[in-house]
Order: structure tokens, then sequence, then C-alpha cells
């Protein structure tokens, strides 16, 4: 019989402790064996424990009769039987290796691909980091740029004021001597009594500039103080980003490193793979070359039985015979012998191997926990980008801020002066120059001097233009109020002057001469090109365009498909003006054209000049007949601030105005001058009143007035660009434009609104 250890008792095994058994005891946590194993030639399913397969191994062959070999064959079968139940079961716990195999092989090459995904989206994170830092130090520089010209602004403030507290001083001293002689010659001269009022009110209106000055002081240092406070917190959290960045590539450099020594540790478990794999394939062969042994004595045994049988037949047989049986019986046990130490020593082997095939699966389990690690990482990442878009969020807004301070300080309507250069045709060289421009520390690039009969009339603006100054120059002064319009607000900018003096060169230029373009194309090169730019900070703008003429008090559009060309009333359609509550202006029925690109602007232009109303005087071979107005409306979204914003950009080309000796207008040409004269007339009492700060405000009294009224009534960003002729034939309408530009500049006006909204529902913010 087939002996067993001492009295084990036949418990069922799970398969994590049958593979312990073929492991040496090991516990992997990562393999299972076969639930239950098929044993026997009748389908019984048969389990074992370690100290049954111990007992197996340790098995020696005894029979009571060492003769008898058909008890001997009975036991060789039963534990050849048990011997191939076992090798069976080995086999099931190699394919299951096998497939564990696989399977880690699989995780790790996702683990290998996830790794990779992971090192393209830092590089792709850092760069972004990068793009960002870059832009903050770009926004840092120009608010360093506002902050040295608010400084500027605010010492010439300072100079301006200590110039009033000089001219007060003075006419304090003259108010005393003035009444000491006003006292002794009161009843002798009532002129004198008018002259005293006259400097009391001076004096009074002196006091009052004397308190705005200081009002103005004050505000500038604390607009100043609040820059202060932006720029320090601007330099702290550029630290701190520097510092984040600085921990971040550092923290980069790690994870490569150890990206590497994962790669390395993961071709070192190739390579024990394959040595797995050759000596699983020695092993495969020394089982099968076992089990060919294994059947070659199985036939052994059969033909031992045969010849067990053939011997108790014939009982009679020779001595020589059964001397033979003994001699193979000592043969079989030998090869027995052999057999079991051959198991053994492929049960160490396959013992070397699982220890190995351990070692691979503690090596995916650190690949799989640095994954862990890198994904934590990644988390962590996306945190502070999000943080960092937050920041660069609240730059924009500051800067936007910021821009709109700067320019409600500078005044809401400003006034430039325009010279334009001597023309051949004027044929004035030898003749004395009647404009001039002073070269004072005060007055520099915003004086100008105009002389008649020999008397001088100096005029202070917020910036006069030479006659040398490029339309690039012109446009460089206006292009932040441009920027206003992109912001959410109503901007207005219109050329005045008298006919000739280059308003319409001004404000359009020299058809196809990009050096000679005027306010008009540049202001929309400039609006398409910062749109682009909006477009990677999440803002989405959509452009409308207008084009209309006021034309003898009459509205005409300018991009009417029916338009009627020249100067017929062939036209009969009426435009009503209209503004709603929110400082909104619109014309009805007039024609509106969504834009996407300057280039489709051009063509409008093009096409509204063709059919804008022209005429020839003896002051200038082109001249306009009309007010031209040119509206480009402007509205803008980002899902990402949540806001909405809507921006009016209004570009006017006034019509000159003229004298009727000096234009020698006759017929249609005398009614276009005294509708051009009337609408200025009625422009130059709104300003009037509103200098005086009047209650009611003549803003009907002519169309021109009426569609400007949201711009001159303190609703928008006005500027006006008043050109001058420097011909000396042109002294007395340049001053009475000079004039008229000054009363402009001195208009006082409430702060605009921006146009701004927040239209969805708050979202949660992070950081």
């Amino acid at each position: 019989m087939v002996g067993t250890a001492n009295g084990s008792s036949r418990r069922p095994i799970t398969p994590r402790q049958a593979f312990r058994v073929v492991n040496g005891g090991q516990d992997p946590s990562t393999r299972s064996g076969p639930g239950s194993i098929a044993g026997s030639d009748c389908g019984a399913p048969v389990e074992f424990t370690r100290e049954e397969v111990d007992a197996l191994l340790n098995t020696k062959i005894r029979t009571k009769d060492k003769f008898n070999l058909k008890e001997k064959s009975e036991i060789m079968m039963v534990y050849i039987k048990k011997l191939r139940m076992c090798v069976k079961w080995f086999q099931e716990f190699e394919g299951e290796i096998t497939f564990e195999h696989e399977k880690l092989k699989k995780l790790f090459e996702a683990a290998e691909k996830k790794s990779n995904e992971m090192e393209q989206l830092m590089n792709a994170k850092e760069e972004e980091l990068n793009s960002i830092i870059e832009e903050l130090r770009t926004n840092y520089s120009a608010l360093q740029e506002k902050f040295t010209q608010e400084e500027a602004e605010k010492l010439a403030a300072i100079e301006s004021l200590m110039v009033e507290k000089d001219a007060r001083v003075i006419a304090e001293r003259s108010q005393a001597s003035l009444k000491e002689d006003l006292e002794k010659t009161l009843r002798e001269n009532e002129t004198s009594n008018q002259k005293v009022i006259s400097l009391n009110d001076m004096y009074k209106r002196l006091q009052e500039y004397n308190a705005s000055l200081q009002q103005y002081n004050s505000k500038l240092q604390s607009e100043l103080n609040q820059t202060s406070e932006t720029l320090n917190k601007v330099e702290r959290e550029k630290a701190a980003l520097m510092e984040n960045l600085s921990d971040l590539r550092g923290y980069h450099e790690s994870q490569k490193d150890q990206l590497v020594s994962t790669k390395a540790s993961l071709e070192e478990s190739l390579k024990i793979k394959d040595a797995l794999a050759n000596e699983v394939g020695c092993l495969r062969g020394d089982l099968h070359q076992v089990r060919e042994d294994r059947d070659r004595q199985l036939s052994l045994v059969q033909e031992l039985t045969t010849e067990v049988v053939e011997y108790k037949e014939c009982t009679g047989k020779s001595a020589a015979e059964l001397s033979s049986l003994k001699t193979r019986s000592i043969e079989l046990e030998a090869t027995c012998a052999s057999q079991i130490d051959t198991i053994k020593r492929l049960e160490e082997e396959l013992a070397i191997v699982e220890k190995q095939l351990e070692v691979s699966d503690l090596s995916s389990v650190e690949t799989r926990t640095g994954y862990e690690e890198q994904k934590k990482v990644n988390s962590e990442l996306q945190m502070r980008l999000a943080e960092a878009e937050s920041k660069v969020i609240k730059g924009e807004a500051l800067r936007k801020k910021m821009h709109n301070t700067i320019l409600e300080l500078k005044g809401n309507i400003r006034v430039f002066c325009r010279v334009r250069p001597l023309l051949l045709d004027d044929g004035v060289e030898n003749e004395t120059k009647t404009i001039s421009f002073p070269t004072t520390t005060e007055a520099i690039g915003r004086g100008i001097e105009l002389v008649q009969h020999g008397q001088s009339h100096p005029f202070m603006f917020d910036k006069v233009f030479t006659p040398q100054s490029s339309q690039e120059e012109v446009f460089v002064e206006i292009s932040q109020l441009v920027q206003s319009a992109l912001d959410g607000y109503k901007v207005c900018i219109f050329a005045y002057g008298q006919t000739g003096s280059g308003k319409t060169h001004t404000m359009m230029g020299t058809p196809r001469s990009y050096d000679d373009k005027g306010l008009i194309p540049r202001s929309l090169e400039q609006i398409f090109e910062a749109r682009q730019k909006l477009k990677d900070q999440g803002w989405k703008y959509e452009m409308q365009v207008s084009m209309l003429e006021i034309y003898n008090e009459t509205i005409r559009d300018l991009l009417s498909p029916n338009k009627p060309c020249g100067t017929e009333s062939g036209n009969k359609q009426q435009y009503a003006i209209k503004h709603d509550s929110n400082g909104n202006t619109h014309v009805s029925d007039l024609t509106i054209v969504d834009v996407r690109s300057s280039k489709e602007v051009s063509f409008l232009l093009n096409r509204a000049g063709q059919s804008r109303s022209v005429g020839k005087t003896q002051m200038n071979e082109q001249s306009s007949r009309s007010h031209f107005v040119f509206t480009l409306r402007i509205s803008g979204v980002n899902e990402s601030m949540e806001q909405r914003v809507h921006g009016v950009l209004n570009l006017i080309d006034l019509a000159g105005s003229e004298r009727l000796s000096k234009s020698g207008s006759t017929g249609d040409r005398l009614k276009e001058t005294q509708a051009i004269n009337k609408s200025l007339s009625s422009l130059s009492d709104v300003i009037f009143a509103l200098g005086k700060k009047e209650e009611h405000i003549p803003f009907r009294n002519s169309k021109l007035t009426y569609l400007l009224q949201p711009c001159l009534g303190g609703d928008s960003k006005t500027l006006m660009v008043v050109n001058i002729s420097p011909e000396p034939s042109s002294v007395n309408e340049s001053l009475c434009s000079l004039r008229f530009a000054a009363r402009v500049n001195a208009c006082e006006i409430s702060i605009p609104r921006r146009q701004s909204l927040r239209y969805l529902e708050p979202r949660l913010s992070y950081g």
C-alpha cells in the first residue's frame, strides 16, 4: 500500500493554499489556483494538502512478499495514478501562472502608456504656465509705465496749481488796490463799479478753480496710492508664481527620474520574463520526458502482469526465469526512484521560477504606486492651473479698470488740435506765418498761438499736432479711446474745422496709401486685432456697422441698396432719431450690416464714400457738403468671466464751416452752406449751454446735435479733433475754430457708464 504522513487528516485546501504547496509555503497576493482538481479517471474531484503531497513524494513501495509481482504491480499503478493527478494539477497551475503573467504584462503596458500621456500633459502644462508668466510680466511692465505716466501728470497738475496760486495772490493784491481807488472815485465814475464787480467775480472763479484743483490733487494722490498697492500686490503674486514654477520644475525633474527608473525596472522584468519562459520550456521538455518514461513503465507493468499470469499458469517453469523477473523488478524500483528524484528536481526549479515571478509582481505593484502618485501630482497641477487662470482674469479686469481711470483723469471731452501742412496751391510762401507752437515746458505739445492783426492769441489743448505730424502719430493718441469701445463704453470721435482744413483726410486718409490711412481705417484694424487676441481669453465679439450723412437737415442712409446718387432728393425715406433709457441712440429704418473683418468694413466705407454728398467751392475742390457719421456697435460675451459688454464707436466727419463771401456759394451750394453753418451754430449753442451748466440744453435745434446728444451729454467718452488751415487768409476762421474748441475743452460732464452685466448664474470659484 501507499503510505501517508503520520495520521494527517484529509482536508481540502484552497487554490491559494495549493499554490503555497508548490511555491515552498509562500503566498503571493495576486494569484490563485483553480478551485478543484479533477484527479481520477472516474472524474471525481481530488484535492491535495501539503502533507499529502509530501507523503506522496516520500512514499516507498513495500510489499509483504517481494516476489509477489501482482501486488507490487497494483501498488505501482496506484502510485503512478496519483503522480499523474499531481502532474495534471501542476499543469493547471502552470496555465494559471501563464494567464497571470499575460495579465500583468497588459497592466504594465497600460501603466507605461498612461505614464507617457502624463509626461506629455505635464509638458503642455509647463508651457501654459510659462506663457502665463510672460503675460504677467507684460502686464507688470505696462502697469509700471502707467504709474510713471500718472506721476508725471500729477507733477504737471502740481505745477499748474502753483501757477494758479501765484495768480490768485496777484489778483488779491490788485483787488485791494482797486478797492482803495474805488472808495475815492465811486461817485465820479460808474464804470469803475462794473470793473470791481467783474474782478470780484474773477476772484470767486479763481477760488472755485483753486478748490477744484485741490480736489483733483487729492484724487490723484488716492489713485496713486491705489496704483502703488496694486503694483505691490502684482509683485507679490509674481514672486509666488515664480516660486511655484520652480517647485513644479523640480518636481517634474524628479518625476522624469522616477520614470527612467521605472523603464529600467521594466526592461529588467522583461529580461527575467524571457529567462523564465526559457526555463518553463525546459521544464516542459523534462516533464514530457518523464511522461514518456511513465508510459514505458506502464507498458512494462502490463507486460509483467501478463507474465505473472503466465507464471501462475506455468508454475513449473525454470528458476532462471524467476530470477530474471526479480532482476526486472529491481530495475523497475531503481527507475521509480530515479523518477522521484527527477520530480523533486522539477519542483525545486518550479519554486525558483515562482519566486522570480513574485519579484516581477512586486515591481509591477511599485509601478502602479508610482502611477497613483503621478495622478495626484497631475490633479495638483490642474488646481494650480485653475488658480493661475483666475489670476489672469483678475489681471485683465484690473487692466480695464486702470485704463478707464486714466481716460477719466484726462477728461471725458478731450480736444486735439491738428494743423495741416501748407499745400502748393496755397501760394503763401512769401507771407508771414500766422501760427506758431510754443516750446516752453508747460506748452510743448499742447500749446498753439495764432497771430491776427499783430495780436497773439494763445490756446492750450490736450494735444496739438504740428503740420509735420503723421497719421500714425495722431492715431497713437486716440488708440486708448478705441480700446474703451471694446471694454463696453460708448466712444465718439469727431473732426471739426473750416472747409479745406483736412478733416476728411484726418478721418479717412488717402485711398490706397498705407502710411496715410485715417483714424477710421486704423481704428477698425486695432479693434479686429484686439478681438483676435481677446479670443484666447474667452471673449467672443460681434460687430455691426451703419453709415449715414446729415445733408440739409435730412438723414440719408449711405448703405441702403435703394440710395439715389448725387444730391437729388429722390429718396423720400424719413429717418427718426431715438434715444432709449440706457443712453443708446437708434435711427429708424437705418441699414445695419454684420461685419467679421476690417476688409468688409473697408468695402462698405468705399461704397458709402461714393454715395456721400460732395461739391466744388472756391475754398475746396472736393468739399464735403454733409456730416458723415460712422457707427460700429460691439457686443462681447465671456462665459468664463460671466460677463457681456456692449460698446459703440462713433467716428464723425463734420462738414466744414465757411463764409459765404469767401466760398462764393450760390444756388444749391448756398442752401448747403446755410444748413451746415446752422447745424454747427446749434452745436456751438449746445456747448455754451453745457459750459454754463444751464438746465435746458438745446439738443433738438438740429439733427446733428440731437444725434450727438449721448456723446455731448456725458454718456460717452468724446474726443474732438479741431483742424486748422495755416493759410493767412483763413486766420479769422481758424481763430473762431480755436475759440470754439477751447469752450468744448472747458465743458464738464458726468462720468460715462460701462455697459457690462453678468448674465450667467454665479459658479463656484476655486482657489
